[in-house]
């Protein structure tokens, strides 16, 4: 059993990896970045001392299976999760004991997640956890002398630093007024015209959908809105009964509402505003789209394609005899 640190940092890296390969709305991106998360902790701990994750007792028994001393009868005994969190708040300033309970809760998920009958991730979205998440696992990378681009990758990282950049407070406020404001404007409006604007942006909703957009409910009048964002590392491509699907993880990072004219800008914003979950964005193609084939049925565009290359040769060009 091998509590050294690069042994745990590269699990967990690993673990990590799975996470991303799965949709931010599925469970198992939220239960392996909970795995993941308590192995980056034993690594940081690992990088004071091995021995530190040895439960302690009163023969020694468990650290000297670390020194590689001990009767291989024994066999080792880590410390808990919860203790290797405290002992991260012990030893690097900068995990604070915010980072422990962020960290403590996602755990507890985890762990509700495998002892129980619950499906302990399905209302516990990413916005109630991926800031706390991204924020220990900044603190723990940078108390082991790493960084968030070594530990997920730069795409990954960018968004954590984004997320984290965020100054929820003072967002909160200038959103929920602003809220307030549209809500009021849209009330104020004769009821027929309400009733049309909400057919009306329900529509054009619809179409934005097939545009890239994601559908919500605006919080000022309720209408169907959309959300745009920027997509987040590379997307899974599948074949479903002859048709391509891709399947691509995308950051809320703009909401617009037609109906009442509310906007809201940045991911504090959403947050403030109940949109800050990752989606996961799903786009069916035929397979001539996708590859862009040539429709073997389609006269028109074969008879264009023969034209454009009958046009690339010339009877006094040479340039290719010999090949």
């Amino acid at each position: 059993m091998s509590w050294e640190r690069d042994p745990l940092w590269a699990k967990a890296r690993l673990f990590f990896e799975y996470a991303l390969s799965h949709d931010r709305d599925d469970p198992r991106f939220g239960l392996w970045c909970a795995f993941g998360l308590e192995l980056l902790a034993r690594a940081a701990v690992s990088s004071i001392s091995p021995t530190l994750l040895a439960e302690p007792d009163r023969d020694h028994r468990y650290l000297l299976q670390v020194l590689g001393r001990g009767n291989p009868k024994t066999g080792p005994h880590s410390i808990g999760t919860s203790q290797v969190f405290r002992l991260c708040e012990a030893l690097f300033p900068t995990f604070t004991s915010e980072h422990n309970t962020s960290a403590v809760a996602l755990v507890n998920r985890r762990n509700a997640e495998l002892h129980s009958g619950e499906n302990a991730f399905d209302a516990y979205t990413t916005q109630h956890w991926v800031a706390g998440f991204y924020g220990c696992c900044k603190a723990l990378t940078e108390a082991m002398g790493e960084s968030l681009e070594t530990l997920l990758g730069s795409d990954e990282a960018t968004e954590a630093n984004t997320v984290l950049a965020v100054a929820a407070k003072e967002v909160e406020q200038k959103v929920r007024a602003r809220i307030a404001h549209y809500s009021a404007v849209f009330g104020d409006k004769p009821e027929a015209e309400r009733i049309a604007t909400l057919a009306s942006t329900e529509a054009e909703a619809n179409r934005l959908a097939y545009a890239g957009h994601h559908r919500v409910k605006c919080p000022a009048c309720s209408a169907t809105a959309t959300l745009q964002g920027d997509t987040l590392g590379s997307s899974k491509v599948e074949d479903d009964d002859g048709d391509i699907v891709v399947r691509q993880a995308v950051a809320p990072r703009k909401f617009n509402c037609m109906a009442c004219g509310l906007k809201l800008d940045g991911y504090a914003e959403l947050v403030t505003a109940g949109f800050g979950d990752q989606y996961t964005r799903t786009t069916r193609y035929s397979p001539v789209e996708y590859y862009e084939l040539i429709d073997p049925d389609d006269s028109t565009e074969l008879e264009r394609i023969a034209r454009d290359n009958l046009g690339m040769f010339h009877p006094d060009d040479d340039r290719y005899d010999n090949e």
